[in-house]
């Protein structure tokens, strides 16, 4: 069943509207459904519903809500993605897989081994890169959109950092902990992660210790050194195994 997303100040007691233009178009359209069709609509925050359509119109299609309930695909843990700005169309990759695997935010991120070195340019890709968080949620049907930040230099992300229970970095010279270990080893099991991934070529010895002194621990990821468009999907795949799936 086809999954669509509204706004939750228009839901209605037991009557949704759709009223975005590619919504309708797909629904009308490409997907050729009918009064009587049944679609998955979700509000954004907290709820998702089971509605049958009752009318399509040239501006809207309405639908008469069936069932509701909380989110059943949608990670307790808040986990955000600071990546490195890679070169080339890797960033769409990047965030089509972690949009898949539960991650909750993009923040792209600017550091010192950057190809792209013009945040001007980075930035008009976010509304882009919005779609592409999108269109993977519609085909994962998860209940959020994960939002595409704005991007910051490192300097401006390690700001953010206190307001996490736990920031993860993989850093290829650590040598001491892995992401294994780190996970295994909490006391208490964190509500939000932060893990930063630097772009090709990695993080520097400065911007490392700048994480580090931010309250960031570096791991290793294992034996082999993962490319960026590899190394944020692959960490959020074991952070979710060691502490959402039970």
């Amino acid at each position: 069943m086809s999954r669509f997303f509204v706004e939750n100040a228009i839901i209605k007691e037991d009557l949704i509207e759709i009223i975005d233009p590619e919504d309708i178009k797909h629904i009308s359209k490409v997907l050729r459904l009918r009064i009587g069709d049944q679609i998955d609509v979700s509000d954004t925050v907290a709820f998702e519903y089971e509605t049958e359509i009752v009318s399509i119109e040239a501006g809207v299609i309405r639908v008469r809500i069936l069932a509701k309930q909380s989110f059943t695909r949608e990670p307790k843990l808040w986990v955000s993605l600071y990546q490195g700005v890679p070169k080339q169309g890797k960033m769409e990759e990047i965030i089509q897989k972690s949009v898949e695997l539960g991650v909750h935010e993009i923040i792209p991120l600017m550091t010192e081994r950057t190809v792209v070195d013009d945040k001007k340019n980075v930035d008009k890709k976010t509304e882009r890169w919005q779609r592409v968080s999108a269109e993977a949620v519609k085909q994962c049907r998860r209940g959020i959109i994960p939002k595409i930040g704005n991007t910051k230099k490192l300097s401006e992300a390690v700001e953010d950092f206190s307001t996490y229970d736990l920031v993860l970095f993989p850093y290829e010279a650590e040598q001491n902990q892995t992401i294994k270990t780190v996970l295994k080893s909490l006391e208490t099991k964190p509500k939000t992660i932060a893990f930063v991934i630097g772009p090709e070529g990695g993080f520097s010895k400065e911007e490392a210790k700048t994480i580090i002194s931010r309250g960031g621990q570096s791991v290793s990821l294992g034996k082999t050194i993962l490319r960026t468009e590899t190394a944020g999907p692959a960490s959020l795949a074991m952070i979710f195994y060691e502490l959402e799936l039970e």
